[in-house]
């Protein structure tokens, strides 16, 4: 995320994109009315637009960073291993098995290509899940840590304060007074969706 730019443009072509556009009109119509579920389903697609913005701009012809992390067989499979299960108690060894080479090899090239160590990169995309089960659900939290690879609730709210600089039930209160105010048209999340569509700037996030 921090490679994006502060604007990111995405040219308009018959057939690019599909998922983008689709992923637009969806959260478009959501926003234009109140209708039942809207405060679930906005915030989700809010979270796969950016995902598939993300996409596209890393795959890129052009692009590096992101896009040649991907590409790198090794750091694709320790990717994969985190981002598909992050409840696993992954460490540097059974990391570096998964993607068939040494820590120091995996150390190497996963941070020249990601901008992380590995451990770290686990640690914030935990820190990552995290939040989002914590905004679209009512899970206890003693439920998220155990999804997300902690052994209690308070080892996540200990990690989860260290990253965001708040406790997850404080974000969680805040996440959902903020989506019950942006629910509907004229709205911030409405203008950014607007703004999201194919051919217009976009607005990078960090």
């Amino acid at each position: 995320m921090r490679e994006l730019p502060a604007l990111l443009h995405l040219p308009t072509h018959d057939g690019e994109h599909p998922e983008l556009r689709s992923a637009v009109e969806l959260l478009g119509a959501e926003l234009a009315t109140a209708r039942p579920g809207a405060q679930l389903a906005a915030p989700a697609l809010i979270d796969l637009l950016l995902v598939y913005l993300v996409r596209a701009w890393t795959t890129r012809p052009e692009a590096g960073g992101w896009g040649a992390a991907l590409a790198d067989p090794v750091v694709a499979a320790a990717l994969a291993a985190v981002h598909t299960n992050p409840a696993h108690p992954w460490n540097a060894e059974t990391l570096a098995a998964r993607a068939g080479v040494s820590r120091a090899t995996l150390n190497r090239r996963f941070t020249a290509l990601t901008g992380r160590p590995p451990m770290a990169y686990l640690t914030w995309w935990r820190m990552t899940r995290a939040a989002a089960l914590l905004r679209r659900g009512t899970d206890p939290l003693e439920t998220v840590a155990r999804q997300v690879g902690y052994s209690s609730g308070y080892a996540l709210s200990h990690a989860f304060t260290r990253q965001f600089g708040t406790t997850p039930g404080r974000y969680r209160t805040a996440t959902a007074t903020a989506t019950d105010e942006t629910v509907g048209a004229n709205t911030p999340a409405h203008a950014a969706a607007k703004a999201a569509q194919p051919g217009h700037v976009h607005e990078g996030n960090e």
